[in-house]
């Protein structure tokens, strides 16, 4: 009946008057408690003492000090330690108070005065009113959480790791969940002088304790929240994912503390560790006032700015303050939706910003953009990037990756352009299929650009691995196969990648653009390359699912031009140093731009008959390095192995 009613009311809450109301009841009745006590329940020399018509002084007191603390604006049933604080000091006030005002009427010889209490009946009033309210608030909270478990949810085994003050704080928002049953095992920690200690009541365990087959099975945990803020790396929280993936534990972890809704953490935003995460290394540290001199009061352009790495890169321009940045692109609807969130996000840049729907292969609309703006700074991110639909259309693939290149940085060095920073991909190392065969002609005319006597424009290029996050990117795919029931496509089991985040690639473009003096190629030390097969894996495992049970990987066969594994640098190039230790520059053969000229006209002739053998056939004599594999295109190989 109790249980029923709780529950029909759990949403209702009592006014703060009424609370306000039941605090000076309760402290009425401890005084009546205090003064028999006080003269050992003899009830005759109570009342001829007269301390029980100080009443309305003490409660009068005791309101104030309970209206300035705010003490019963608390939800009774959600009692923090900073309800039972607010009900201490409004205490302390009322007692102190009526300390100083007796002490002063019994220092005046008026021993029966209006204020004087005995100091023994004030000391024992203000204990028994701290533990009568605070004692009963919290009494409330443990019964309303007993009455309520009925309505929540399966109970969760958790450990939590992270001992310092953000597993606390997770621990305290677990508790008082009233949707789910949270049963907090202990927590985990890293420090060494934490092992075997309690912190709130809950046991402290050493990682190599926890990760262990007898644990396990002892304490049955069914999740691992990790809980650390700043302090975890992230090679350090990959390694716990993987451990806990190793013994079947539901991973999830705390957002970061500027995440927090007004500074406080709710269960709805501890989420589940995604695979990017496992991704993600330390970030990059870079030199922002290197770059900030560099953009800072300049007109930049950005080509392909609605695209994964095009809208990035437009962000991070934005906070060094450009005094106009202009974001072209050919993708209607995406160039909109980034405008509409520049304008809410950066609405004092908003002005400064012009966006503009080109296509970058159109030579006359960009005259008219360069005409217009003038730009300083242009980085080049417009590229058609999907290898199979640019093994099936090498002819688009041409026109936008080398030809709408080569438009802009010649454009670029006749508005002499201070800067121009294009950026490439690892498919262009050692290509075995259009796409990246375009983007290495592409770097190729860069660079010649660069070595042309008289060119003043400083051209920069860079190279990355596959990003987090993109459009088209593998761990989407997949994403989507898992909600779906599967199965997960996937091409050879044999195949890596490299990969970096979106904010990583488009630091290494400005950085880039920062150092460079012209000509360079700088590559990114992208860490160790990751199977993909194994990455399908931990993304089933992380959705709660078993592998060949619930869901199952199926082999498809590599795509036109896929290769098994990709590269930062060709066979014959080289690196050097830079400043950053994760910052390279490949030393490659440099053309002459007249050589080249000549090549990109027998590639602009080819495309005048559409023939794709006839176009790839080109590119193939411009990057002698280009393979195709597994491709219809893989006969021109052959022939010209026959005619060598």
């Amino acid at each position: 009946m109790i249980r029923k009613f709780v529950l029909k009311y759990a949403d209702r809450y009592l006014a703060r008057w009424i609370i306000l109301a039941g605090d000076i009841f309760l402290v009425s009745i401890t005084y009546f408690f205090a003064v028999v006590v006080r003269f050992n329940f003899d009830l005759i020399a109570t009342q001829e003492h007269g301390a029980i018509t100080k009443l309305p002084v003490v409660l009068f007191f005791y309101a104030v000090g309970f209206l300035v603390t705010r003490s019963y604006v608390g939800i009774i049933r959600h009692t923090s330690i900073r309800d039972a604080a607010n009900v201490l000091k409004g205490a302390l006030f009322a007692a102190s108070s009526l300390f100083v005002l007796s002490f002063v009427e019994s220092s005046s010889a008026v021993n029966r005065g209006v204020f004087f209490i005995p100091s023994s009946i004030l000391l024992i009033h203000f204990l028994c009113v701290l533990v009568t309210l605070i004692g009963l608030r919290f009494l409330v909270k443990y019964f309303y959480e007993i009455l309520l478990s009925s309505k929540r949810k399966m109970q969760s085994r958790v450990l939590i790791y992270g001992a310092g003050s953000s597993g606390l704080t997770t621990m305290r928002t677990l508790s008082q969940d009233a949707t789910r049953d949270f049963d907090i095992i202990g927590f985990v920690d890293d420090n060494q002088n934490k092992f075997g200690k309690a912190i709130g009541g809950v046991f402290v365990y050493s990682p190599s304790k926890v990760f262990s087959k007898a644990f396990i099975k002892k304490h049955r945990p069914d999740q691992i929240i990790i809980s650390i803020q700043k302090s975890l790396t992230a090679k350090r929280k990959k390694e716990i994912v993987e451990l806990c993936l190793e013994f079947g534990l539901e991973v999830k972890i705390v957002p970061p503390l500027e995440n927090w809704i007004q500074g406080e953490l709710s269960t709805k935003q501890i989420k589940s560790v995604k695979i990017e995460d496992l991704l993600e290394r330390d970030p990059i540290i870079l030199d922002n006032v290197n770059i900030s001199r560099e953009i800072k009061g300049k007109v930049v352009l950005v080509t392909g700015a609605a695209g994964s790495i095009g809208s990035e890169i437009s962000r991070q321009l934005l906070h060094y303050q450009p005094r106009k940045i202009i974001l072209l692109d050919q993708a209607e609807s995406a160039l909109y939706d980034l405008e509409s969130e520049i304008k809410v996000h950066h609405p004092e840049l908003f002005k400064a910003t012009e966006f503009v729907i080109g296509d970058v292969s159109n030579r006359k609309r960009m005259n008219r953009v360069f005409e217009a703006f003038e730009p300083d700074l242009v980085f080049h991110a417009a590229a058609y990037k999907h290898v199979p639909l640019m093994e099936s259309n090498p002819y688009e693939s041409v026109n936008v990756n080398v030809f709408g290149t080569r438009i802009i940085a010649d454009l670029a060095v006749e508005y002499r352009v201070e800067k121009f920073v294009m950026v490439s991909t690892d498919k262009a190392v050692n290509p075995t299929n259009v796409m990246g065969a375009t983007k290495r002609t592409a770097e190729i005319y860069v660079q010649s650009l660069a070595q042309k006597k008289g060119t003043q424009t400083q051209f920069i290029t860079t190279r990355f691995g596959n990003v987090l996050g993109s459009n088209g990117s593998v761990i989407p795919l997949f994403k989507r196969q898992i909600e779906n029931g599967g199965p997960i496509t996937l091409t050879d089991k044999r195949i890596t990648r490299y990969f970096m985040t979106i904010p990583e690639a488009c630091n290494l473009v400005l950085e880039a653009g920062s150092m460079g003096q012209g000509g360079e190629i700088f590559v990114f030390d992208m860490g160790e390359s990751v199977r993909i097969y194994d990455l399908a894996k931990k993304m089933v495992m992380l959705s709660g699912l078993e592998l060949d049970k619930d869901i199952e990987i199926k082999e498809v066969g590599l795509r036109p031009g896929e290769k098994l594994y990709e590269e930062l640098l060709a066979i014959k190039e080289n690196t050097k140093e830079t400043h950053h230790p994760k910052i390279l520059i490949a030393e490659t053969t440099c053309q002459s731009h007249s050589d080249i000229l000549k090549q990109f006209e027998d590639l602009k002739h080819s495309l005048l008959h559409e023939d794709n053998l006839k176009v790839v056939a080109a590119i193939k004599k411009i990057v002698p390095e280009f393979i195709s594999n597994n491709s219809i295109f893989a006969s021109l190989d052959l022939k010209k192995i026959v005619n060598d």
